[in-house]
């Protein structure tokens, strides 16, 4: 039996700064029956962590990977994911501890913050709008992301560890769900993420995304027309989305039209990139 009731695993590559303000959010919440295990992708510099942490050096680049290693050098029965650029609510441990038992899959609640000062760019507008709508993406598409996604030992034993390469939240999510385990979001259990803060970052995460997106839609000629449609859609979703944009309380004027800009780009960058992957290239 372990010695520990929950094992934090969060996954860690050259960010540093990011990890030491995770951490240090994290750190004062921690009690005797928790583990913390940093597992680090081989980064260049190896982060230092508080004396109660543990470091795991995991060679194969990739968070899947990373959280695959953590869950592996752990033995509590409850497994609570997070990540190293997220910073926790001062009450996430307890409410991680309280709301692990409310479901099989339990997600919880991802706002955005700006790590610049104001106006906001138009990345972080866009991203202050759209970025983790992780209650969307677990009632209405059944996935929670893993910045903060809580499961069991046994749940996780039985569906099989992340896959690298394409969206492993939303693969693992929904190998649980069809394996026949609940899902639930918790609004109470809080973490915060970062913005990107220019259109290279964010051009950098949907780049990422639109890969991991396809390996998880297929390959296959039917899975490819799916993909194609899908890509088609990128267009008239500028106008569906703007309105979201401009009803927006938390963005000034300016930021709605640099919000408004940044959108279009977006998805006519996505939209180029997916039709590339239907007709068999690469981005």
């Amino acid at each position: 039996m372990s010695q520990f009731r929950a094992a934090i695993i969060i996954p860690h590559f050259d960010d540093a700064a990011r990890l030491q303000r995770c951490l240090a959010a994290l750190v004062p919440q921690l009690r005797p029956e928790v583990e913390v295990v940093v597992v680090d992708n081989n980064s260049p510099t190896r982060p230092e962590l508080p004396a109660a942490l543990r470091l795991v050096i995991e060679p194969q680049k990739g968070a899947a990977n990373a959280r695959n290693r953590g869950v592996a050098e752990t033995t509590a029965p409850l497994l609570f994911f997070l990540d190293s650029d997220c910073v926790p609510a001062a009450n996430w441990l307890d409410t991680a501890l309280d709301a692990a038992a409310r479901a099989d899959l339990v997600g919880g609640t991802v706002t955005v913050f700006d790590e610049t000062p104001a106006p906001r760019s138009g990345a972080e507008a866009f991203e202050t709008v759209f970025a983790f709508d992780n209650r969307g993406y677990i009632e209405k598409e059944g996935f929670s992301v893993t910045a903060n996604l809580l499961t069991r030992r046994d749940i996780f034993e039985a569906v099989g560890g992340f896959r690298d390469g394409l969206s492993e939240d939303l693969d693992w999510c929904h190998r649980a769900r069809a394996a026949g385990y609940r899902i639930v979001h918790a609004p109470d259990l809080q973490v915060s993420h970062p913005s990107r803060s220019d259109w290279p970052a964010l051009e950098r995460k949907w780049r990422r995304i639109t890969r991991e997106s396809f390996g998880v839609n297929g390959n296959g000629a039917r899975a490819r027309l799916k993909w194609t449609l899908r890509a088609l859609a990128m267009l008239p979703s500028i106008a569906a989305h703007a309105p979201r944009i401009l009803r927006d309380a938390r963005l000034a004027r300016g930021e709605k039209l640099a919000a408004l800009g940044t959108l279009a780009r977006q998805r006519l960058t996505r939209m180029a990139w997916m039709l590339r992957q239907a007709a068999g290239g690469a981005i």
